[in-house]
């Protein structure tokens, strides 16, 4: 079971930064994938950049070079640092997390959906 606790949404010029956070609590923190969505309304919610076991990244080529996706495993806190910020931006952005399993056949960010979601934080962005 892992428990997460997203903060740091806010509202915010275009051009200016934020960092979301994502505290998670559990016993299973080593062993699983994490990343952040986002939703806006009538719309699906989109994977935005992952964090495998491995240390590799995802993103998705609409944040490219603007977000950073990291965590300090001793804090047990997942980031996301978002920078150049766009009205686009504007959305709910969730946190999730996902026990990885043994053997892997889907997308880090679909293994994330099947995952364990925060109440998400609100990010606005404005012109």
């Amino acid at each position: 079971q892992v428990h997460l606790v997203e903060s740091g949404g806010g509202s915010v010029q275009a051009g200016g930064s934020l960092r979301l956070s994502c505290a998670a609590s559990g016993d299973s923190y080593g062993s699983v994938s994490m990343g952040w969505f986002r939703q806006t309304p009538g719309k699906e919610r989109e994977g935005v950049a992952a964090l495998d076991i491995d240390g590799s990244t995802t993103y998705i080529y609409a944040v490219q070079g603007r977000f950073t996706i990291s965590k300090d495993n001793a804090k047990n806190i997942l980031y996301l640092q978002m920078n150049s910020l766009k009205p686009e931006d504007t959305a709910m952005y969730y946190c999730a997390a996902a026990l990885v399993p043994p053997e892997r056949f889907s997308s880090v960010f679909d293994e994330l959906r099947r995952g364990y979601w925060g109440q998400g934080t609100q990010v606005t962005v404005s012109s």
